[in-house]
């Protein structure tokens, strides 16, 4: 997927839904833990040299799992490349539990499938298709068909 560096550093600025200083090492071998700004905004997660304005890298949150692996720290490995996994430090297990849940709720499958939920249990309720009225009830995207488990 390409991206263009400004339209993504200028997401980087955007208010973060989390945002906090983490241990973070790569997925390279031999990669050491460093001290990053990691900021979480809609479904990438940003990180930043702890004194730069500009981000270092960020992940696109999706197909991705989320996995705890020690007390107080989780890791992020992508579904094509399940090896390569981007490992986090936190200063506490509840903000690892934090952290963790946030990065789950990040992805656009993840609000996809709970739109969708939501939406059957509001027609369950009235009768009525809660998008109807925006127009847009027919999209494919919305249909429960379209949805993979």
């Amino acid at each position: 997927m390409r991206y263009n560096e400004k339209e993504l550093q200028a997401l980087s600025r955007q208010p973060a839904e989390m945002a906090a200083e983490l241990g973070m090492r790569g997925p390279k071998k031999g990669s050491v833990l460093k001290r990053r700004l990691v900021k979480l905004v809609v479904n990438f997660l940003f990180y930043f040299r702890t004194d730069e304005a500009e981000p270092v890298g960020a992940l696109l949150l999706e197909r991705c799992r989320v996995v705890r692996e020690e007390p107080g720290t989780f890791s992020i490995s992508f579904i094509e490349d399940p090896e390569r996994k981007y490992h986090f430090e936190c200063s506490s297990e509840e903000q690892c539990q934090e952290w963790m849940e946030a990065l789950r709720r990040a992805s656009y499958e993840f609000m996809r499938r709970s739109l969708i939920f939501y939406r059957n249990e509001i027609r369950k309720v009235t009768g009525k298709d809660p998008l109807e009225q925006f127009g847009i009830s027919e999209e494919a995207r919305f249909q429960l068909s379209g949805l993979q488990a």
